[in-house]
């Protein structure tokens, strides 16, 4: 899968029920896991055993790719969420309906790609290591790239700062648009110029 080695591919089923005892999930978030997901199973395991060219990392040691088998096209944003928050482990989920794949990974914000064939779905291990590995399926699937003077997780959250200011700048844009007295519209004006200004 994701065209990665032979040598990084297992084929190990990880019960739903496994799963909701370990998480201690409750009865209500079961059943809308349930409704939505077939089953789900570690499809590749990425490591220096298993992919002798690729040393670890100091913060990541290996890397799995679990399958999870969808019953419907899409997964909802809550079970998504909770699936991937659920395990501390470094995890490339893989959502598969008939022939189409979505992945998604958790590191500090849920990253996600579009739904593609899975022919065409492949997974990007650029790096000396599985740090800059790691690093590299994260920017792939959130489609940005880390500055040279940030680290992975500064560059995140300037990216989330980013967001919330430009998210800020469209709200009060429409207001602006849509209001009628000059002197408020100015002043609109001037609090998106100033916010413009902290975005670059």
């Amino acid at each position: 899968m994701l065209g990665l080695p032979q040598s990084t591919e297992v084929k190990r089923s990880l019960p739903k029920a496994q799963l909701y005892r370990q998480l201690d999930w409750k009865p209500v978030w079961r059943d809308a896991f349930d409704a939505e997901v077939s089953h789900l199973d570690f499809v590749n395991w990425i490591a220096p055993k298993t992919m002798p060219a690729m040393a670890a990392g100091n913060d990541v040691k290996e890397i799995f790719v679990v399958e999870v088998a969808l019953k419907q096209p899409t997964i909802s944003n809550d079970n998504l969420l909770r699936l991937v928050k659920s395990i501390p482990q470094h995890i490339v989920w893989a959502m598969t309906f008939e022939e189409k794949v979505q992945l998604a990974v958790w590191h500090s914000h849920l990253f996600t790609s579009e739904r593609i064939d899975v022919t065409e779905a492949s997974l990007p291990l650029n790096g000396l290591d599985l740090d800059a590995a790691w690093q590299n399926i994260i920017c792939t699937l959130g489609e940005f790239v880390v500055e040279s003077d940030k680290s992975l997780n500064e560059q995140i959250k300037v990216n989330e700062e980013q967001a919330k200011l430009q998210a800020q700048i469209d709200r009060l844009d429409r207001q602006m648009r849509a209001e009628r007295q000059p002197r408020r519209k100015n002043e609109l004006f001037k609090q998106i110029q100033k916010l413009k200004g902290e975005l670059e």
